[in-house]
């Protein structure tokens, strides 16, 4: 019996935790409780808290070939995941602002200028080409973009890179506004801009057609991203699969959100996540996001001038994607300064083209990377 016992006890995961199996499980123990108690990314958060927790239990192998997260992970190293959360996101996405107005897709082209300038600094730190262009790409504020190029670039890197990319999303409201409000005027944050003019539907369903041409044609590595998510919304724009278009919003994006998630906290074992390279990837993942708010932030600002005054360059800093929590910090700090100020729509033209920016960004690291 005391035989018995003695090897029940062997078998247990208490005896073999050890002290870094049980920092990662308190990670992500602290990623489940931002998610629950502050709201910060839950829907991924929490799947991606409570992932790491299971694959940092000892001698349970939920990670090992033929493991039960082995399986969830699958969708990602295949590159099937991401794509289909564009799905989803093209479905749900209303681009009516930005057709409004097509010069606002500037500001999310600028707003990607964080990508190439913190590639330069991952590689002057000794990163490769692919592990600096997968750290890069937090800079676009899009989380499954950053883990499609990861997982194809570097995917020994994924965990951490993940969660940088969505704790700096969730973080959007703390960081950003400081940025802004350190590179423009009060008198530059008051302007009023005029409201957002209707789109024909014929306009909005001829637009996922033509970006999903002109882009793949010029970008071939960004089809994935960028075919799935003008599919989503050509479900949504063209009024015939409305069916498809609710699935794609709800049904579908919920169901991969969760393998998605769960499947990225399988990446955060001990031995994957406690090294220098992570301290370094989450400090060059904020430098990146700043860049890019502050790229965005100065466009708008020549934009300014230019227009005589009329358009307001806090909507620049909406052009790092993180749809539409970007959008609301700008509508936020509008309100601040003047109450009768809605500049949300304005800013959702920068924040749609952010979304579309970063997945042709990430084509171009891609085909770099060859």
């Amino acid at each position: 019996m005391v035989r018995l016992i003695g090897l029940f006890l062997e078998s247990t995961g208490f005896l073999a935790l050890s002290w870094q199996t049980a920092v990662m499980i308190g990670v992500g123990l602290l990623l489940v409780y931002l998610g629950i108690a502050r709201k910060y990314e839950p829907l991924l958060l929490v799947p991606i808290g409570f992932g790491a927790v299971l694959v940092n239990i000892p001698l349970a192998g939920m990670a090992d070939p033929g493991g039960l997260l082995d399986y969830f992970y699958f969708g990602i190293s295949a590159g099937i995941f991401p794509p289909l959360i564009f799905l989803g996101i093209g479905a749900m996405t209303d681009f009516g602002p930005l057709l409004a107005k097509p010069k606002t897709f500037l500001l999310g082209a600028a707003a990607q200028f964080g990508i190439f300038g913190t590639l330069l600094g991952a590689r002057a730190m000794g990163f490769s080409f692919a592990e600096a262009s997968s750290i890069a790409i937090i800079g676009g504020a899009d989380g499954p973009t950053a883990i499609y190029l990861t997982s194809l670039l570097a995917e020994h890197l994924l965990g951490p890179i993940a969660v940088a990319a969505y704790s700096y999303m969730a973080l959007v409201p703390i960081i950003q506004p400081p940025i802004i409000r350190l590179l423009t005027t009060r008198r530059e944050r008051l302007v009023v801009m005029e409201d957002i003019k209707p789109v024909s539907q014929r306009v909005k369903i001829l637009f996922p057609i033509a970006t999903t041409l002109v882009a793949t044609l010029a970008v071939p590595a960004s089809t994935p991203l960028i075919g799935m998510l003008m599919l989503g919304n050509l479900f949504r724009e063209s009024g015939v699969v409305e069916r498809l278009s609710k699935t794609a919003q709800n049904e579908l994006i919920n169901i991969v959100t969760i393998f998605l998630g769960v499947g990225i906290g399988s990446r955060m074992s001990a031995a994957e996540f406690l090294t220098v390279s992570t301290i370094q990837i989450i400090a060059l993942g904020l430098v990146a996001f700043a860049i890019g708010t502050a790229a965005g932030v100065l466009l708008g600002k020549l934009m300014y001038l230019f227009s005589g005054g009329k358009i307001n360059p806090m909507i620049g800093a909406a052009g790092v994607s993180a749809v539409p929590m970007a959008a609301r910090v700008v509508q936020k700090l509008g309100q601040q300064e003047n109450p009768r100020n809605f500049l949300l729509m304005n800013a959702m033209g920068p924040n749609v083209a952010g979304a579309i920016g970063s997945a042709i960004a990430a084509g171009v690291l891609i085909a770099l990377a060859g």
